[in-house]
């Protein structure tokens, strides 16, 4: 019996714990939700509910789609340089959706659980953009199953309204590049924890 349940949990077939909760950190029932959401205690991965402020969403934008991916690319430059000071990023995942359980979710997965763990302790003290910042540890570890699978390709029917992960895409170039400066930074540095600072665009806490 123990077998079976172990190898359900999580599952849609486990009647007891949210399925979406657990493939996605998310779930758009909430506190309401009639399965349980176990936090995880520990975790190669962050989430940071509603960081990313699309303006894309918002009734008075006037961005093109090239402003736009400007937008986006400066916003990841900036999430993506500070995930490194705690440790090696192995992906960073930002929702495009436009639901209200994952409009401008924000996912980094690091290489070593206790470097997810100090940014997340480090994250809950600091603001962003003039708005305080929210972490917490997710049980995602593959965003292959978290990713929505129609969203690139055919197309998903319920665009930015699914209930899966349709994954905001930097460029590549720039993603290319923030690899490349991160292997470097990690050679130069040793993985030596002391460097950890603050960027001058997540403030702390008063």
């Amino acid at each position: 019996m123990a077998s079976y349940l172990a190898s359900i949990f999580g599952t849609e077939q486990d009647k007891v714990n949210c399925s979406f909760y657990y493939k996605i950190g998310a779930c758009r029932h909430g506190d309401r939700c009639s399965r349980k959401h176990v936090k995880p205690s520990y975790s190669q991965t962050i989430l940071l509910p509603n960081l990313y402020q699309n303006p894309a969403f918002d009734p008075k934008n006037k961005m093109n789609p090239s402003q736009l991916q400007n937008h986006f690319d400066a916003f990841y430059e900036d999430f993506f340089c500070e995930m490194c000071r705690y440790g090696e990023v192995e992906e960073v995942v930002v929702c495009d959706n436009n639901n209200d359980h994952l409009i401008g979710n924000v996912y980094a997965r690091f290489k070593y659980e206790e470097d997810a763990q100090k940014a997340c302790d480090d994250l809950n003290s600091r603001w962003y953009a003039a708005r305080p910042v929210y972490c917490e540890l997710s049980p995602v570890t593959d965003f292959r199953e978290a990713c929505c699978r129609l969203n690139s390709g055919e197309g998903c029917v319920r665009a930015g309204f699914c209930n899966f992960i349709h994954r905001k895409e930097p460029d590549k170039n720039l993603e290319r590049e923030l690899e490349l400066a991160q292997k470097k930074q990690l050679r130069m540095r040793g993985r030596d924890r002391r460097s950890v600072s603050k960027s001058p665009e997540l403030g702390t806490r008063e």
